[in-house]
């Protein structure tokens, strides 16, 4: 996923409908068959047109369906609608097993974008005044990092225990005495005539119109702080060694797609080649961390 926010959910009957609906129109609601392989997204990018290509030349059907609810793509992928999603970050996918009781792994990295401080009225995270008012995200993955932005530019102290998936309750200092303010993640950007700063997922600001250079700070994305964001094509952990995943997988980072991939990331975007291996090994971390 990029590394996204949660949207709003419609009310749980629309949603049904709406999910029974796109899988209808796209041929999915009888499940796989043969060498197609349907990869749910969100946002469909130019790079999945170009890997659909690729696939036919192997003899492999790809259908891309884009969803517009973060909960969507998961709940597909598990009920057997679709063969793979990419629309997620390990700690997205950590939390969505945990809750909902999925065995979906990650089968290849993609990118890994920087969390971003942005401000309309100050130049420097120095010039933040005391008391002043930040926003930062408030669903659970996005809000933990946007913290651990805060205390990377020295802002404010966290708890070890923290994790990834800290609260403002975890907070130990804040010499300047801002105001920490949770809001909706799509709500980051329109903060900023009001606050003094606003933690914004890359995501939701490339959509508002900032780019990563316009921050007064970022996250470092290929630190070992940054692997929990690493956003993930997933699977059902069964269906992993599946030949035409593996096949897919494989031409997910050819030469063509991997070209379309960094065309489109606009360089806001770090495109990573990490092993499965070390990927399951990171989620499970996740896992173990968020059970306690």
């Amino acid at each position: 996923m990029r590394i996204s926010p949660s949207r709003r959910r419609a009310t749980a009957a629309s949603v049904a409908a709406a999910l029974a609906l796109l899988l209808s129109a796209c041929g999915m609601s009888d499940g796989a068959g043969g060498d197609r392989v349907r990869i749910g997204v969100n946002g469909a990018d130019p790079e999945w047109d170009v890997l659909a290509e690729e696939a036919k030349k192997e003899g492999i059907d790809v259908k891309i369906v884009n969803f517009d609810d973060y909960q969507l793509p998961n709940k597909a992928l598990a009920d057997g609608d679709i063969e793979l999603n990419a629309f997620q970050h390990l700690a997205f996918l950590s939390k969505f097993n945990g809750q909902n009781g999925t065995d979906i792994v990650p089968v290849t990295s993609t990118s890994v974008a920087p969390m971003g401080l942005y401000s309309l009225k100050h130049k420097k995270v120095a010039d933040i005044p005391d008391g002043a008012r930040v926003a930062i995200p408030n669903d659970p993955s996005n809000q933990g990092r946007a913290l651990l932005v805060l205390r990377a530019a020295k802002l404010i102290g966290l708890k070890d225990k923290a994790g990834i998936y800290g609260t403002p309750d975890d907070i130990t200092d804040n010499p300047k005495h801002l105001k920490i303010t949770p809001v909706d993640a799509q709500q980051t950007p329109r903060t900023l005539k009001d606050t003094a700063a606003s933690v914004i997922n890359a995501g939701v600001a490339e959509q508002a119109g900032y780019r990563i250079e316009q921050a007064v700070f970022h996250d470092d994305p290929e630190s070992a702080v940054a692997r929990p964001y690493v956003n993930v094509i997933a699977a059902r952990a069964k269906d992993k060694d599946n030949k035409n995943i593996r096949k897919v997988v494989e031409l997910y980072r050819s030469r063509a797609v991997q070209e379309a991939v960094r065309k489109s990331a606009h360089g806001a975007r770090y495109v990573l080649d990490i092993p499965q291996g070390e990927l399951r090994h990171e989620l499970d971390r996740l896992t173990r961390q968020d059970r306690g």
